[in-house]
């Protein structure tokens, strides 16, 4: 299970309206996926943007996913397993044991890469067929992972590193301290950046030679972050914010309200896509 949430049995329903924020220096503006119905929020019925609603069903407990070119990937924490479905007509591909409370997961090119939080492993899968390829361990309640183009990394919630991998055989290339309670990951080419929820930072670590190039202090309690418009995103589930951080400087250039507990981010190649945890809502912030 997750140490830093529960369970929700949610439809979300998305539907598109304006929103106004609060702004950084480069002025975004934003658009709030929200469910359909919920109170003091208009249903309209023709979503913008060619927006299709579906919903398919998964294991129990899910977390994270991952998308391999072809499919997406879901890790079920309340049952130990990853589903596989196909992204075209969410059709299940498959259902496939892993370790103990997966939750991060990765793709490498070819093989599926799920962190087990409660027996401090990760497992690989082939992607192909989700026969497991190996079982690794790594550090206290890993949490975040990700591969970098060569390497897999691996946040360790428990014991305040980020693990390297060789994605071959799945043994350690290094160790990190990084902040407390590392939570989830972002490259931006050549350095890793990982969330530390505790103390309400963000580390920036080399990956060629996992030396700390910076930690920076944002709002409370960060949860996702990505890489996009040469700039780091993280999403802060304490206090709603997203914050911009200069990829390149490693300091932090401003952050912004979202409403709600501000969880995951992404970026699609244009926008910011943030998720808020409290109110079931995304948010898309275009520039």
């Amino acid at each position: 299970m997750n140490p830093l949430t529960q369970s929700k049995n949610t439809t979300i329903l998305p539907v598109l309206i304006a929103l106004a924020l609060g702004c950084f220096a480069f002025s975004p503006t934003a658009l709030e996926v929200t469910p359909a119905g919920n109170a003091g929020y208009p249903n309209q019925n023709t979503a913008p943007q060619g927006l299709v609603k579906q919903s398919f069903p998964v294991g129990n407990d899910p977390f994270f996913l991952v998308f391999d070119g072809a499919n997406i990937w879901v890790t079920n924490a309340g049952e130990d397993t990853v589903t596989k479905l196909r992204a075209s007509d969410g059709v299940v591909l498959g259902t496939f044991p892993v370790g103990d409370s997966p939750e991060g997961i990765a793709y490498d090119g070819a093989n599926i890469w799920v962190t087990n939080y409660s027996d401090d492993t990760v497992t690989k899968l082939r992607a192909s067929d989700g026969v497991v390829l190996g079982v690794y361990p790594v550090g206290s309640g890993p949490m975040g992972v990700l591969f970098d183009g060569t390497s897999i990394w691996v946040a360790n919630y428990l014991d305040n590193t980020l693990v390297k991998l060789d994605p071959s055989d799945g043994s350690p290339l290094g160790t990190v301290t990084v902040g407390v309670q590392p939570y989830a990951l972002s490259f931006d080419g050549t350095k890793v950046w990982v969330t530390n929820w505790t103390d309400g930072t963000v580390t920036a670590v080399r990956a060629d030679n996992l030396a700390v190039v910076g930690t920076v202090p944002v709002d409370p309690a960060p949860a996702g972050i990505a890489f996009g418009r040469q700039s780091i995103w993280v999403a802060s589930y304490g206090s709603g914010s997203l914050s911009k951080i200069s990829a390149r400087n490693v300091v932090l250039q401003g952050s912004t309200r979202i409403l709600g507990a501000a969880w995951g981010v992404c970026f699609d190649g244009s926008s910011i896509w943030v998720v808020s945890n409290g109110r079931n809502t995304v948010y898309k912030i275009s520039f």
